[in-house]
């Protein structure tokens, strides 16, 4: 029961001071002098023969051609004709990490670093400034080149090329075409 006129106490007790935490465990090895003295080796285990999930499209297409048609007959089949998937060497259920070279960096290339010495000599500048040159004299010959062509007009193009001159035709009353 709880003291009279006190707040109940909501923890334990705690062991004295030469308690000591944890579960002790004898040791099995010789510690240092038995390391140093032979190396206890693993021996590596055995892959152990994974059984390969069923291949449900191979047995649905078999199911299928013997003629079934309802859940109950595929499971019927299903249980008949066991079929497995094959264990390629493509398949995600080998474990083995793809081959490569002991050299080989994941990832992609750095980008190569600018040269200061260019940055310092103003040598992009330069380089912009000769492409924007070169553009403009393109621009220029270009302007030379249509200046220099004579501009075809309506007149110029009828007396190269005049109208064909119309057939002369009388003039009819329709009800006397046929005749």
């Amino acid at each position: 029961q709880a003291e009279l006129g006190k707040p109940q106490r909501n923890c334990y007790t705690l062991p004295g001071f030469d308690f000591s935490y944890g579960l002790y465990t004898h040791r099995t090895d010789g510690g240092v002098p038995e390391a140093i003295g032979h190396w206890n080796t693993v021996k590596p285990r055995t892959a152990l023969v994974q059984k390969m999930p069923r291949d449900f499209i191979t047995m649905n297409r078999g199911a299928l051609k013997a003629g079934y048609t309802t859940a109950h007959e595929f499971n019927l089949y299903y249980k008949a004709k066991d079929i497995r998937r094959k264990d390629d060497e493509y398949s995600r259920f080998k474990r083995c990490p793809p081959k490569v070279p002991a050299d080989f960096t994941y990832g992609i290339t750095a980008r190569p670093c600018t040269p200061l010495f260019d940055l310092l000599q103003h040598k992009y500048k330069e380089l912009w400034m000769e492409q924007q040159r070169a553009l403009t004299a393109a621009q220029r010959i270009e302007k030379k080149k249509v200046k220099d062509k004579v501009c075809e007009t309506r007149t110029t193009f009828l007396r190269k090329h005049p109208v064909p001159a119309k057939e002369e035709s009388f003039w009819h009353l329709p009800r006397l075409e046929k005749v």
